[in-house]
Order: C-alpha cells, then structure tokens, then sequence
C-alpha cells in the first residue's frame, strides 16, 4: 500500500508540473518500446484489463530480449492523468512475450477511465475505457460494433478509422484476428512476413504485425474489446484437437495449438484466469466463452466453437478442414451426440439462459447460424464446419432457447467474410416453423468472400429464413440497442485495399423486442 500510495502521489505529481513521465527504471529507449500500441478489454462493473505489450525492436535495440522489464501503469479519470484512481508496477517478462496484463478492480461501475504505461524513459499513448453498468441497473442505450477476419494482406484496416466516428461503448470481436498464412491470394495489397505460422514465436511475430497497423490501434485504444476467437489463431479449420487444412502438417499439433493459445493471451486485454493452467503447463485446454451484462438491458454471450468441437464430418478422402456436404449422404453427419461447443459449454450456456433477466440476449459466436443450402437445384449442400456440419447441437441450443424462454435472442457472427441477415428458427427443416430471434453474420474486416452477386441471390431464394446478404462489401456491423428497439447497421469499406477508404452505409434492420422478425429500417 505505501508503494501504490507513492506511485500515485508522483505520477500526479509529474503530471501536474509537466515534467517527462518515467517509469521506475531509467532505461533510455532507442525505438519506441509501446509501438504495439495498448487495450482495454473483459469489463466488468467494477473491473477492467489493461494490456499492453513490448516491441521486438525496442528490446533488441536495448539488449532485453531475455530480461524481464519494469512497465509501471496508471489508471485516471481524466485525460492529464492529474486524478490518478490506481497505479502499479508490473514485469515484462520474456517467458509472456513481454506482454503486460494490468487487471484492475475496485473501480466505480459505467465510469470512464484514462490509462497509460510507462517503463524507462518511455511513455505510451492513452487509451480510454469504461466500467459496465451496475447489476439491475436501468441502462437506456449500448452501442457495440462487431467485427471479425481481418487478414493483414489482404487490405487495409481502414474500416477500424471509421468505427472511431461511431460513438461505441464497446467492440465485439468475433475470430480470425490473425492468420497463419505466409500470403494472402490474390497477390497481396502489403506484404506478410514470417511464412507459416507454427510455433510460439511465430505466433507472437504475426501479432506484433497486425498490431503495427494506426488504426487498429486507435480503436483498441478508443474502448474496452470483448474477444473471442475462431480458427486461424491457430490454423484453418482445426477442430478441437485435430489439426486443420493449411500448410505442412507438424509433428505435434498440440503443441502448436498451446502454443497459439498462449500467443492470444499475451495479445489480448483477457483475463489471467481461463490460460493459468496452460500457462503453468498444467493443461492444454482455456477457458474462452462467458457472459457479460449490460445492466438490465442486455446479457451477451461469448462462445468458443473450436477448441471443444467434434471433427468435421464427411470431408473428403478423410482429409482435415470443411468441405460442403450433402448430408444424405453423410452417415454422420446428423449423429445426435456430434457438438460444436463441448457438452460443458452447452451445460453453462443453458444456465446462462435459464437465470437470464436481460430485454436482449446477444450471442457473439463465430460463424452464420442460419442453415444455408448452396445448391440451387433441389438437392442439399452445407458447409460441415460450422452449425450446419453440427445440426443436432444447433437444434439442442435453439431447443434450450424455447424451454427458458430467452427473451429476444440476437445471434452475431463472422467468419463467412459475407453479410447475412435473417431469422432463428425452432426447425430449419420447416421454413414456416416459429422463429425464436434474429440473426447478422457480419462480413470481414478484410478477408475476402469467393461468392457473387448472382450466387447470392439464388441462395437467399432456397433459404428464405434470411432476408439480405452480401459478398462483396468488407466492414463491420454497429448494434444499437435500448429498451424498445434493436437497430444494426451495416457499414462498408469502398475500397479496403485504399487505407483512406471512406466508409457508406450498406443496409440497416430494426427488430422489436417481443417480435421475433427484423426489417429494413
């Protein structure tokens, strides 16, 4: 308590005089050590993380690569940082990528908050962030942006420039952060080093890649991220422990894949909590999936639908990753055993529904949920990797959804790189059967979609339960919510190959709550 007592007393006292900002160590820095830029992220009502992690270059210039290095951070209610509200000293160890999780609680719920790091002669930029709502609090509007995909090669972060103008609370990001390719195809808009991605090193190059890009930084450093993943934190179309389809196959996939798993805490504003066990090498499985609530006016659940799902079914001559699939002809493919999420995470997700007391219920999950048949001819065609490879356990989650009787259920997604908008309903295989919510599977940030235009629309004629799609646009999705209404806009990048892209509104859907239907708005 006295160091926290005089880490507060002279970092205010710095600030108020104006005098350089050091850390408690004098190291001088060549290059900028906070070139990853910093985060917030996992609030809660009176909790936040705040992350950060050192640059290779930084250290290498400074001969710390191995050594662990003092980074002290501060947590104020303004700007000046002239009203600390806490501080601390942290190490930045090697064994952590030189990663710094600062997870700070005892704060005051819905409050806006400065944070900052130092270390040496370095001071980082400053990040904002905010606390939840209290439990049961009457909240009268949340806004949230969701996005997934954003392959670095394929495109600009341009988009990220723009959700900086949208007034979020919160963002939602749903997989596909990085990619483990060495290049993107088409020939690529900036290049991609490092090749394949594999081992921890690997993994943590390819983080400090995407994390170079301004905006991408700007954003994180705007609001609290709440974060799952999908698959190329670790390789294309891994399931659980079964390796995926994308370059060379390695001796040890579980290996790679805790080696992937640690690379996403040490770059992600995450708690310690759900890696400690693999971080000790205690256990190779995390703990990704949770809850947060948004005071009485929503609940939004993470879900995890890689490291706990069964192997892709049917995908031809039995090699790894998706395929589509005519379950006719696929014995296994309607097995009623067959999960995507695990049995322990549909055990809590109905919990979580059953003591759910929220006017919206939002699912962040990877992927389209909706059942979409890509043949046009009358016969079927589904994608086996994601809830259409796995229809008993999409039918047990929309089966839990009726028995608690979740109120308003808003179904988000990614991965597809495509907008789809459309209905959840109780029986895909009934087209007028009840619907229960509504579903956005958002496009990518970059990623690119092979569908056209014309495949689209024969599509959304076989599957009616959707009303809208769209495969050419790269952007994200802005969710409003208040007590009367949910509206999503669909924002679009012109040109994500252009970083100074100007961004347009490509679609806009209102739902009601009660009324299991969305609009155009």
């Amino acid at each position: 308590m006295q160091r926290r007592s005089v880490l507060r007393f002279a970092g205010a006292s710095a600030a108020l005089l104006g005098l350089p900002k050091l850390g408690w160590g004098r190291q001088a820095w060549s290059l900028d050590p906070f070139s990853l830029g910093v985060a917030s992220g996992s609030p809660t009502s009176d909790s936040i993380v705040l992350w950060t992690r050192l640059g290779t270059p930084a250290l290498e210039a400074a001969g710390l690569t191995a050594k662990p290095v003092a980074v002290t951070w501060q947590l104020a209610h303004d700007a000046q940082f002239s009203r600390l509200v806490a501080s601390g000293e942290l190490q930045a160890t090697a064994g952590l990528g030189h990663s710094v999780h600062a997870e700070v609680a005892g704060l005051e719920p819905a409050r806006t908050y400065f944070y900052r790091f130092m270390t040496g002669t370095a001071v980082s930029a400053t990040g904002r962030t905010r606390t939840l709502a209290p439990p049961g609090a009457d909240l009268k509007r949340l806004r949230l942006a969701y996005a997934s995909c954003q392959q670095w090669g394929a495109g600009f972060y341009s988009a990220y420039r723009h959700m900086l103008a949208e007034n979020l609370d919160f963002v939602l990001f749903l997989g596909d952060y990085i990619y483990e390719y060495p290049a993107s195809r088409p020939p690529e808009v900036r290049p991609t080093t490092g090749g394949w991605i594999t081992t921890l090193e690997g993994y943590r190059s390819r983080y400090a890649l995407h994390k170079s890009d301004p905006d991408l930084q700007a954003i994180h450093a705007a609001c609290p991220w709440i974060v799952t993943w999908d698959d190329h934190e670790v390789q294309n179309d891994y399931a659980a422990t079964h390796e995926g389809l994308s370059g060379t196959p390695v001796e040890d996939f579980m290996a790679r894949r805790r080696a992937a798993y640690q690379s996403f805490y040490e770059n992600m504003p995450v708690t310690r909590a759900g890696f400690d066990s693999l971080l000790l090498g205690q256990a190779d499985q995390v703990r990704v999936y949770g809850s947060v609530a948004f005071g009485r006016l929503a609940t939004l659940y993470t879900l995890d639908n890689r490291q706990h799902r069964d192997l892709q079914a049917c995908s031809p001559n039995q090699r790894p990753g998706s395929a589509r699939v005519d379950p006719t002809k696929c014995e296994s493919f309607n097995q009623p055993h067959r999960t995507l999420l695990g049995k322990a995470q549909e055990r809590w997700l109905e919990q979580q529904f059953a003591s759910a007391r929220g006017q919206w219920n939002l699912l962040g999950q990877q992927t389209l949920f909706g059942r979409r048949n890509f043949s046009t001819t009358g016969a079927q065609l589904l994608r086996n990797d994601g809830w259409d490879g796995y229809p008993a356990a999409r039918r047990r989650l929309t089966d839990s959804m009726q028995q608690t009787r979740l109120k308003n259920p808003v179904i988000l997604g990614g991965d597809i790189h495509e907008n789809w908008v459309g209905h959840v309903l109780s029986d895909y295989h009934n087209p007028d059967c009840e619907a229960l919510g509504v579903e956005f599977c958002g496009t990518s940030i970059t990623s690119l979609s092979s569908s056209t235009p014309a495949q689209l629309t024969k599509q959304l004629e076989v599957n009616p339960h959707f009303i809208f799609a769209d495969a050419a646009s790269r952007g994200y999705g802005v969710v409003e919510l208040t007590p009367t209404q949910l509206t999503t806009t669909l924002r679009a990048i012109k040109d994500a190959k252009d970083p100074k892209s100007d961004v347009f509104t490509l679609a806009k859907f209102a739902v009601e709550p009660g009324r299991a239907a969305v609009q155009p708005a």
